[in-house]
């Protein structure tokens, strides 16, 4: 009888990748994942058949006890969260509700249930918020200075695995990823914004200028399909109730990163800062220190040119359908 995986946020960008993952790499599990009636299915279309899907709002105690009792996991990764920084000043109340109040949910399901499954709680490297100069490479026990409602949300749900493991003697393990991307990350965050206008530049869909933000942050990139090798190694060998900073190596700043994605390109698009990307504050210096999982074993794989071509290929392919869909 094969073991379980519920992965909540299954529909989602880095949930799409993890259940893929999991499907080729571990095919003694069964994959259930959490949606909602509104999820966007176009990310897990690949694997629609090969997954059960569970239909939860995290905010629904009632729907989530339901699910945790009939499917009984022996491993969940919870992934499900209101992840753009921007939306979190503009909706803070949501923001706390589906990533606080979800989350709650989801462990006092477990405790209901009396089940022990391995519980993976992602928080993320947003709750070291503006680190000084000397603190970097960012270590675990760098102090919290959450800069945004996402970041503040993220320090409760943060903290909530911990709370559970020392209080129930849950299984859980908190990840804080750093920056993360690849194809189907959505268009709203940087790598993908740039890479899907350079396509429509290609294409001839969009006028030769691209608009940005905040050109002058120093991100550490790391390619999802890296990351998600990261989850499942540390549901086998994280210790309960830990963190573990998750991250690549290729440092940069947001405008060397454009450079790098427009090498890629023959366009010379003008660059454009618009006033509505930048944030209220920000978090410019983000350069993780990840001795702790590569003691486990992990390390990135996949280079960071070849993450900036394939999400860039993915964006071209993606807009050339939908032009060819607009012309039938």
């Amino acid at each position: 009888m094969k073991k379980k995986v519920l992965i909540t946020g299954i529909t989602g960008f880095v949930g799409s990748h993890l259940a893929e993952y999991i499907l080729i790499e571990h095919p003694d599990y069964e994959v259930h994942g959490l949606k909602r009636w509104r999820s966007r299915m176009e990310n897990v279309r690949n694997i629609e058949k090969s997954v059960f899907f569970h239909e939860a709002d995290l905010v629904d105690t009632k729907a989530i006890n339901l699910v945790i009792s009939e499917v009984k996991p022996d491993k969940i990764f919870h992934l499900a969260a209101q992840s753009y920084v921007p939306a979190s000043f503009d909706y803070p109340a949501k923001t706390m509700e589906v990533n606080v109040i979800g989350t709650v949910n989801l462990l006092e399901a477990i405790v209901k249930a009396g089940i022990n499954p391995v519980i993976h709680i992602c928080s993320s490297s947003e709750v070291y918020g503006q680190v000084k100069k000397e603190e970097t490479p960012i270590k675990e026990t760098n102090p919290f200075r959450p800069s945004s409602p996402y970041a503040v949300s993220k320090v409760a749900e943060d903290r909530l695995g911990y709370q559970y493991n020392i209080s129930y003697k849950l299984r859980t393990f908190i990840t804080r990823a750093f920056t993360h991307t690849g194809p189907r990350r959505g268009e709203v965050f940087v790598v993908s914004a740039f890479a899907k206008q350079i396509a429509a530049i290609e294409l001839g869909i969009q006028k030769p200028e691209i608009r940005v933000g905040n050109l002058d942050s120093v991100r550490t990139f790391l390619d999802v399909r890296d990351i998600v090798r990261a989850y499942w190694l540390l549901s086998e060998k994280a210790s309960w109730g830990e963190v573990y900073n998750i991250g690549g190596k290729a440092t940069m700043t947001i405008r060397e990163m454009l450079n790098k994605l427009l090498s890629f390109s023959n366009i010379s698009p003008a660059v454009i800062v618009d006033k509505n990307l930048l944030r209220p504050s920000d978090v410019t210096l983000q350069i993780p220190d990840t001795s702790k999982i590569e003691a486990l074993g992990w390390e990135p794989t996949i280079s960071f040119d070849k993450t900036l071509r394939d999400i860039l290929n993915y964006w071209r392919n993606k807009l050339k359908i939908i032009q060819q869909e607009k012309n039938l």
